[in-house]
C-alpha cells in the first residue's frame, strides 16, 4: 500500500502527526498541507512534516490519491465543498474527527461518483494542539475508531485500516450514531464538564483558580483543549449530549439531596460506585 500524494487539510497536532506517521512508515510519496495559516505551513514543512503547502483546500487535493481531513469538524462539510471539483477518481478521504453520525453520511453524499469516504477517530493526541507536539508515535497501542457505514468501498475501507494498523493502532469498526452515543458520553460530555467546572469556580471567586492542587488542575486538564474545536464537536453531537447533560444534572441532583440530609451513607456508596467503576478501566 502506497500513495503517490497525500493531501492533510489541517496541519495541527493530530493531522501533522498523521503526516508524521504517513513518512515514517514509508506510506506515501508527496504530502501537501492546507491550514488556515501561513506561518504554521511554513514551519510544517520546515520541519519536514510536509513536503509543500496551500492556502486553498482545492488546489491541495489536486492529484492527490489520499485526503485526511483534520480540521475542526465544523469546516468538514463547507471543505469537502471546496475541495470535490478537485479529487482525482479513486481517491480516498477520511477523517479523524470526534463526531461521526450524520456527519459521516453528509461526506459521502458530497463524494464524486468514484470518491470514497470513510470517517475515522484515532483515541490519541492531548489537551494541547499545534506542530510542536506532533509525533508519529502518539498513534502507537491507541484505539482508532473506524464508521464505516452501508455505502463503505471495502477497497478504501481495507485501506483506512491499514494505515492505521501500519502506526500501531488497534482499530475497532463501530456504527457511525452508536461512535457519537459512545463517545457523547466518554469524550464529550466530560470535556464539557471541565470547562464549566473552571467557570463555576470563577463565578465563585475567581482568585480561587490560583490556590489549585494537582486534583483540580486534573479534573480540568482537558478544559486546555481548543475551544473551536470543542464548540464544533458539542453542537454537531447536541442531541447526544442534551441527553447526557440531563442524566448528569440527576446525578448532581441526587448528591445534593445526599448532602442536605447530611446523609453520610449514602455519599459514601455513591462514591464508592463510582471508584469501582474508575478502576476498572485502569
Amino acid at each position: 500500500m502506497h500513495f503517490n500524494k497525500a493531501a492533510i487539510l489541517g496541519v495541527g497536532l493530530i493531522g501533522a502527526s498523521f503526516a508524521a506517521a504517513l513518512k515514517k512508515y514509508g506510506l506515501c510519496g508527496e504530502i501537501i498541507g492546507y491550514g488556515r495559516r501561513e506561518g504554521n505551513l511554513k514551519r510544517a514543512k520546515a520541519k519536514g512534516i510536509i513536503d509543500s503547502f496551500e492556502l486553498d483546500p482545492a488546489k491541495t487535493c489536486t492529484d492527490a490519491d489520499f485526503i485526511l481531513l483534520a480540521t475542526p469538524v465544523g469546516n468538514f462539510v463547507d471543505i469537502a465543498r471546496k475541495i470535490s471539483n478537485s479529487l482525482k477518481r479513486d481517491a480516498i478521504v477520511t477523517d479523524v474527527g470526534s463526531v461521526k453520525g450524520k456527519l459521516v453520511r453528509d461526506m459521502e453524499a458530497l463524494m464524486p461518483e468514484g470518491v470514497f469516504f470513510v470517517g475515522g477517530h484515532p483515541i490519541a493526541g492531548s489537551e494541547r494542539s499545534g506542530i510542536d507536539t506532533a509525533a508519529a508515535e502518539i498513534f502507537r497501542k491507541a484505539t482508532c475508531i473506524i464508521t464505516p457505514t452501508g455505502n463503505s468501498d471495502k477497497s478504501a475501507l481495507d485501506k483506512v485500516t491499514a494505515i492505521w494498523e501500519t502506526f500501531g493502532s488497534t482499530v475497532k469498526l463501530i456504527d457511525p450514531d452508536e461512535h457519537d452515543r459512545i463517545y457523547a458520553a466518554v469524550s464529550h460530555l466530560p470535556h464539557l464538564i471541565a470547562y464549566e467546572i473552571v467557570n463555576t469556580v470563577a463565578d465563585i471567586n475567581s482568585s480561587y483558580l490560583a490556590f489549585s492542587g494537582q486534583g483540580f488542575k486534573d479534573t480540568t486538564r482537558i478544559a486546555s483543549s481548543p475551544p473551536e474545536v470543542w464548540r464544533d464537536i458539542c453542537l454537531l453531537n447536541r442531541d447526544n449530549l442534551l441527553e447526557y447533560v440531563e442524566i448528569f444534572k440527576n446525578n448532581l441532583d441526587r448528591v445534593s439531596q445526599y448532602l442536605r440530609a447530611n446523609d453520610s451513607e449514602s455519599l459514601e456508596k455513591d462514591f464508592t460506585e463510582a471508584r469501582t467503576l474508575r478502576e476498572g478501566i485502569g
